[in-house]
C-alpha cells in the first residue's frame, strides 16, 4: 500500500508486524550533501551562550587534566557556533583562592623572598614550573603542622581578598604571570578566550556583597550559632551524604582546603562564608552565575589583558577604569556551560541550589555542568615521562596524577614530547635532504609545521574520542599511531584524498582541474539528482551510497554532540568517515576508471568526503595538513 510521498522519502510501505518500510531518496540526499559541502557556517543568532572552560588555578603550570577541560570546552564552543549559536568563551581565574595563597606562603614564609624578588622571578621563563614545585613543597610544609597551616592560610586568604599588604601584592604577581603562561600553553592547542573573569573583582566590585544580601534576604543561608560551623553562614543541603564523596579523592584539586579531614571537608562544601569572614569558592561562584544570567544588577569593568600570545586580544575584568572599547560582556546569557571535572559535581549542585533558593529555577536548569573524569597515565607513559614507579604501580592499568604532590604531566612537556615524536616520524618519511639527490624533499619549516599539526591532532582527538564519563589513561604511542581510532589516522585520510588530485594533475592536468571537472559535471548533469541516481541506487554501488550518506551526516553528529553534551560524537563521526573513505580508496581505482562519467562521480564523492572531514576535524580544533 502506498502512503504518498514525503520529502526525501519517495516510498513508504506497510509491512507485517506493524513495521513501516521507508525508502530513502538517495539522489536527493546526494544533492543536499553537495549543497551542505559548499555552505557557509550558520549565522549566529539569538541570545548568547556562555561556555566557561579551562579555569585553572593560577598557581602553577597547566597539566594534562587541564588540557582535557580546555579541549572539551573549546570543542563545545566550535560545535555550538557551527549550529548557529552566539557563543562567548569565558575563563574563570580564581586568583584569590587557597591554591594561590599556598604559593604566596611558599615564597614569603618558606623561602623568605621579598615582593620585588618574586616580581623579578615572575619575569623569567618557566616561572609556572617553579611554582609547580613550590606548591608541592608547600603541601608537605602544611602537612607537618596543621595548626600552622590553618593560621597561615587564614591570614593570607584574608589579606588577598582585601587586597592589602605584601601577601596581596605577591598573589597578584603570581596569578597574573601564571595566567600569561596558561594562555601561551593553550594557544599552542589553538584554544583562545573572549574574557578572563577574575575572582578578585567579584569581591572588590561588591558582586559578592550583593549576592550575600540576596541570599540572606531570601533565607537561602543562615548563620550557624552552634557546633563546629558556629559563626559560619551556611546553606542547608539535604543530599550531602549521598553527593559529597565524589570530590573526596586524593588527586582532586578542590577549591576548598583539601588538607582537612574528609568529614570537615564535606561540611565546608556548604559553608558560604567561613567564621573568619572569608568567602568560600561556592559563595563567589553563586555571585558569578547570577551575573552570567543578568540577575545580579551589577557589571564588571573591563580592560585588555596585557600578557597574551602574539596576535590575540583577550579581555579581562578589572577593578579599575573600564575600557570604553570593551564588548558588552554583561549581556544576560540564555544558557551557561560550566566545564568542570566530575569531582566538583557536589559544588556545582550547591551553586544551582543557591540559584533556585533565590527564585531563579529556570537559570539553574540552564546552568549546565559539563563534567568529565580524570586523565591518568598508562604505566608506560609515566615511565617515559621520567617517573619512577613501584612494582605495584607498574601493574595497574593507569597511574593517577596529583598536582598537589607535584606528580603529573605538565601540558607544555606533553606537547613538546608529542611534537618531537611526530617530527621524528615526519623526518623518517620525508627527509629534508638526502645525500644531494633531488627527491620529494621538505623544508625544515614544512617538517616542523606538519609535526605540530599531527601532535595537536593526536592529543585533541585522543582526549575527545572517550566519553566524558570515561577515565582516560593517556599513552604517547597509542595517541600518535597512524592506524586505528586516532587523530593522525583521520588527518591521513584527508591527505590521501588530496593526493588523488595531485596525482591526477601529474598524470593529466585536465583530468582533475576544477574547471574540467565542473564542465564534466555540467555535461553529464552529475549535480542533478537524476544523474547521480545510477551510481547510488544500484546494489553493486551500495558502498558509494553508504559513503555519501556518512559524508552528508556531519550536521547530525553535531546535533547529537549538542543534544547530549558529548563532543565524542564528532570524534566518532570523523573516524568512521575516514575509515569508510580508506575502504573506498582501496576498492575503487579513481583516476584510472575507464568510464568517464563514473570517474567524475568518484572524484566528486572524494571532494565531498575531503570537505566534510576537514570540517569535522576543524570542529575538534584539528588541522588537516597538506602532506604527512
Amino acid at each position: 500500500m502506498g502512503w504518498g510521498r514525503l520529502k526525501g522519502l519517495p516510498r513508504l510501505r506497510l509491512r507485517g508486524g506493524g513495521y513501516l518500510n521507508a525508502y530513502f531518496d538517495r539522489a536527493a540526499f546526494w544533492a543536499g550533501a553537495r549543497a551542505e559541502q559548499g555552505g557557509e557556517r550558520k549565522a549566529a543568532i539569538g541570545k548568547k551562550t556562555i561556555v566557561e572552560h579551562t579555569s585553572i588555578n593560577p598557581n602553577k603550570a597547566a597539566h594534562i587534566g587541564h588540557v582535557r577541560n580546555a579541549v572539551l570546552g573549546d570543542t563545545m564552543v566550535r560545535v555550538l557556533r557551527h549550529a548557529g549559536n552566539r557563543v562567548q568563551i569565558q575563563n574563570y581565574i580564581d586568583n584569590t583562592g587557597v591554591q594561590v595563597a599556598d604559593v604566596v606562603i611558599g615564597f614569603l614564609q618558606m623561602e623568605q623572598r621579598t615582593p620585588i624578588g618574586v616580581k623579578m622571578m615572575a619575569m623569567e621563563p618557566m616561572f609556572d614550573y617553579y611554582c609547580w614545585d613550590l606548591y608541592a613543597k608547600a603541601t608537605n610544609f602544611f602537612a607537618e603542622d596543621k595548626a600552622r597551616a590553618e593560621k597561615l592560610r587564614s591570614a593570607t586568604l584574608r589579606a588577598i581578598e582585601e587586597g592589602k599588604g605584601e601577601d596581596a601584592e605577591v598573589a597578584q604577581v603570581v596569578a597574573d604571570a601564571i595566567v600569561g603562561s596558561h594562555l601561551r600553553t593553550m594557544a599552542r592547542l589553538d584554544i583562545h578566550y573572549d574574557l578572563l573573569a577574575r575572582e578578585s573583582e567579584i569581591l572588590h566590585l561588591k558582586f559578592w556583597d550583593a549576592a550575600f544580601e540576596m541570599l540572606k534576604k531570601s533565607g537561602a543561608i543562615h548563620l550557624a550559632t552552634t557546633g563546629k560551623m558556629a559563626g559560619c553562614w551556611v546553606m542547608p543541603w539535604e543530599e550531602e551524604k549521598k553527593e559529597t564523596s565524589v570530590i573526596n579523592t586524593e588527586t582532586a584539586e578542590s577549591t576548598e582546603d583539601t588538607q582537612k579531614s574528609e568529614d570537615e571537608e564535606n561540611s565546608q562544601d556548604k559553608i558560604i562564608v567561613r567564621s573568619n569572614g572569608t568567602v568560600t569558592y561556592v559563595g563567589k561562584d553563586i555571585a558569578y552565575q547570577l551575573w552570567k544570567f543578568g540577575l545580579l544588577g551589577k557589571d564588571f569593568y573591563y580592560r585588555k589583558w596585557p600578557n597574551v600570545p602574539e596576535g590575540e586580544t583577550v579581555w579581562a575584568t578589572t577593578s579599575g577604569k573600564s575600557d570604553p572599547a570593551a564588548p558588552h560582556f554583561g549581556e544576560a546569557a540564555s544558557c551557561v556551560y560550566n566545564v568542570i571535572d566530575a569531582r566538583q559535581a557536589y559544588l556545582q549542585k550547591v551553586v544551582a541550589a543557591g540559584l533556585r533558593a533565590l527564585g531563579h529555577g529556570e537559570a539553574a536548569e540552564r546552568s549546565i555542568h559539563l563534567s568529565y573524569e580524570i586523565v591518568a597515565l598508562t604505566p608506560r607513559c609515566a615511565a617515559e615521562m621520567g617517573y619512577e614507579l613501584t612494582s605495584e604501580e607498574a601493574k595497574k592499568p593507569y597511574v593517577e596524577v596529583s598536582g598537589r604532590k607535584g606528580f603529573g604531566v605538565k601540558a607544555d612537556d606533553l606537547l613538546d614530547k608529542l611534537e618531537a615524536a611526530a617530527l621524528d616520524e615526519v623526518q623518517s618519511r620525508h627527509p629534508a635532504n638526502f645525500e644531494g639527490f633531488a627527491l620529494d624533499l621538505w623544508t625544515t619549516v614544512e617538517q616542523s609545521e606538519t609535526a605540530h599539526a599531527i601532535a595537536i591532532g593526536a592529543l585533541r582527538f585522543y582526549l575527545l574520542k572517550f566519553t566524558r564519563t570515561s577515565v582516560i589513561a593517556f599513552d604517547f604511542r597509542d595517541a600518535l599511531s597512524f592506524e586505528g581510532e586516532t587523530g593522525p589516522y583521520c588527518q591521513y585520510a584527508v591527505v590521501r584524498a588530496r593526493g588523488i588530485w595531485r596525482r591526477g594533475a601529474e598524470i593529466s592536468p585536465e583530468m582533475t582541474s576544477e574547471d574540467n571537472i565542473a564542465e564534466a559535471a555540467r555535461i553529464l548533469e552529475l549535480s542533478q539528482p537524476e544523474a547521480a541516481r545510477k551510481f547510488l541506487d544500484t546494489s553493486e554501488n551500495n558502498d558509494l551510497w553508504e559513503l555519501s550518506l556518512l559524508a552528508g551526516s556531519l550536521d547530525h553528529a553535531v546535533e547529537a554532540a549538542i543534544g547530549t553534551q558529548e563532543p565524542a560524537f564528532v570524534a566518532k563521526y570523523a573516524f568512521q568517515l575516514a575509515q569508510a573513505f580508506n575502504n573506498f580508496y582501496h576498492k575503487h581505482h579513481i583516476l584510472s576508471e575507464a568510464d568517464e562519467q563514473k570517474r567524475a562521480f568518484l572524484l566528486r564523492l572524494t571532494e565531498l568526503v575531503e570537505a566534510q572531514l576537514v570540517r569535522a576535524l576543524g570542529l575538534m580544533g584539528i588541522e588537516a595538513p597538506e602532506k604527512m
